[in-house]
């Protein structure tokens, strides 16, 4: 060993301490700082007593800002909307209790490609090893079960219950988290935060990740290839899917559009990440329920080019997509697939994007044809402003309210086909101000994911559109929006029940037992913080409603209690839910 490093680690361990040190060259302050170097201001919380002393060390850092839910489930949905605005996220919950509890969330973080650090206070590191049985466990002497859990909703996972290669085992998670835009996990003992280490007695440098980069020859075949394939096509179009977003790809995307000419749509969980604003955009391709027109002109080109796409039973419509894969050209992160064949791989979709705008033909065949069969959607019938409000009205005048200052928060539901609807204006649907959790579709998601979209972007003011069941899954984090002082807009939908499944399969389970929300949220503002609610049942109603909540309460959490009839619900649900029932109920392959 050279003698100054050894001289450095002699001095740094005497007898019965590590006192020898900086005092504030700790592992608590470690993660403090790397948190905040790597872009987080606002950590999601939950306190327990194994996670005390780091929380400690977290309120200490001044660039970081304790974040205390009401519950691990919401932090963690919190972490997951930070994640969604920010580019990553972070939570703390105590040992099992709360990490079974937070797991939830960060399944669904994984789901949707979201590097959230998804920090556990840990056991004492003497207990590690010993027969002991300790409280917040399940009652045997093996630690290894919440780890175990972690294994298959995280790309990596630090036990830190050594001081030696804490450093190490801190920096790898939370670098693969930003490389792999996954969640992690990391469990510290909590015995160690306060303790110095030489390891941590400088600040940490910054994050330098090796860049990815493509295969050139790859990346050549491939974008000859896909450029002689769409070139011979009368009528391409192109699609934006959701890993865009974990590709960075949003605007090669756009130059894509820009050079080729073609129409230019979107999977419904890539909403916000194509500008709608585009001379060329036709709306939402989601088979059977998508944009007006847009479903016909997608299905029915020579060519399709989906880039980033993900085809489940749920944005497939139970399957039903009208595509043919001998026509599709499948751009994903890191691979390209043309028709049945070739396949290229070790190719960034970002750079795939650019280097085939240079090659593509200008054709706007389809879009011109877009054109001529385009009829404007109609607005809602008038209605007596004193009659029972419906909700398609409801959504017309929301659309009015968005601007380059708002942002929209959908929850699992019907507000996912009614805020699809929504035309998102410059300003705010580029930028990505558009978010709904598709692929793990986890009801009460929407609260936790405004909280922490919210608390990422204090300059807009985000509009939540929430089912009453969903609410009732995740009310709890309204208190921490006041307590944060947010001024979002929650459109609560009463209408009697789980309106999404009564649409797939119906039984009375599907009926919930009514709330009074506005007292309910009323009482929890208790009169701390800025806070008004209000109760709409007729349209004239919302409007005063709308005008309170972007005037004279524009500083206020505004929660607005929308009643609606239980059977009221947009005809793309009514589609929809039928066919994921049909996927759903279909029998058993003859064995």
């Amino acid at each position: 060993m050279d003698s100054t490093i050894g001289s450095q680690l002699q001095s740094c361990k005497p007898a019965n301490s590590i006192l020898g040190c900086p005092s504030d060259a700790t592992l608590g302050r470690h993660v403090a700082r790397r948190l905040v170097e790597i872009g987080v201001k606002d950590v999601f919380t939950v306190p327990g007593d194994f996670n005390l002393t780091l929380l400690d060390h977290l309120i200490a850092e001044p660039g970081l800002k304790n974040i205390g839910c009401c519950n691990e489930l919401n932090a963690g949905y919190a972490a997951d909307g930070y994640a969604r605005s920010l580019g990553v996220g972070a939570c703390v919950v105590t040992f099992t209790v709360g990490g079974l509890s937070i797991i939830n969330a960060i399944a669904g973080a994984y789901s949707e490609n979201l590097p959230v650090i998804c920090i556990v206070g840990g056991p004492n590191t003497n207990d590690y090893g010993t027969n002991r049985i300790l409280h917040h466990t399940i009652g045997l002497s093996d630690f290894s079960q919440e780890l175990r859990c972690f294994q298959t909703v995280t790309c990596y996972q630090a036990v830190v219950n050594n001081l030696e290669d804490a450093h190490e085992q801190i920096d790898t998670a939370i670098s693969t988290a930003l490389k792999e835009s996954k969640p992690v996990y990391i469990s510290i003992s909590c015995n160690l935060p306060g303790i110095p280490h030489p390891t941590f007695i400088r600040e940490p440098i910054p994050f330098s990740l090796s860049p990815r980069l493509s295969n050139k020859m790859g990346l050549e075949a491939a974008v000859d290839a896909t450029a002689a394939f769409l070139n011979k096509a009368v009528k391409p179009v192109i699609i934006g899917g959701p890993k865009l977003r974990v590709a960075k790809a949003c605007e090669a995307f756009v130059e894509l559009a820009d050079a080729c000419g073609y129409p230019i749509a979107v999977m419904p969980s890539a909403k916000g990440l194509v500008p709608e604003h585009h001379s060329r955009f036709i709306g939402t391709y989601w088979g059977s329920v998508s944009t007006t027109f847009c479903a016909e002109i997608v299905e029915s080109a020579d060519a399709y080019l989906f880039a980033g796409p993900i085809f489940n039973d749920y944005s497939s419509v139970g399957y039903s997509l009208l595509l043919k894969r001998e026509k599709a050209i499948v751009v994903q992160p890191n691979r390209v697939v043309i028709a049945n064949g070739p396949a290229f791989g070790c190719i960034l979709m970002k750079d795939f994007l650019q280097e085939l705008a240079k090659k593509l033909n200008h054709n706007a065949t389809a879009y011109e044809n877009y054109q001529r069969i385009f009829v404007p959607d109609g607005v809602p019938p008038k209605s007596d402003p004193k009659d029972p409000l419906r909700v398609n009205i409801m959504f017309h005048h929301i659309q009015k309210m968005l601007s380059g200052n708002t942002a929209v928060i959908a929850e699992t539901g019907d507000s996912w086909f009614n805020c699809q609807k929504l035309r998102l204006p410059q300003g705010c649907g580029w930028c990505c101000r558009y978010e709904f959790q598709m692929q793990y579709g986890s009801i009460g998601w929407s609260v936790g994911a405004t909280l922490g979209y919210a608390q990422s972007i204090p300059n807009k003011r985000v509009i939540a559109c929430i089912g009453d069941g969903s609410f009732q899954m995740t009310a709890q984090d309204i208190s921490t929006m006041l307590r944060c002082e947010q001024k979002s807009i929650i459109f609560l939908i009463n209408n009697g029940g789980y309106t999404i499944e009564v649409e797939i399969h119906d039984g009375p389970y599907n009926v919930i037992k009514n709330w009074n929300y506005t007292a309910l949220v009323d009482a929890i503002h208790n009169g701390e913080g800025k806070c008004w609610t209000k109760k709409v049942k007729c349209e004239e109603e919302l409007l005063e409603a709308i005008e309170t909540a972007t005037g004279e309460k524009k500083d206020c959490l505004c929660f607005i209690e929308v009643f609606a009839h239980k059977d009221d619900t947009s005809k793309e649900l009514l589609e929809w839910g039928s066919r994921v029932c049909a996927a759903n109920s279909r029998p058993p392959n003859p064995q």
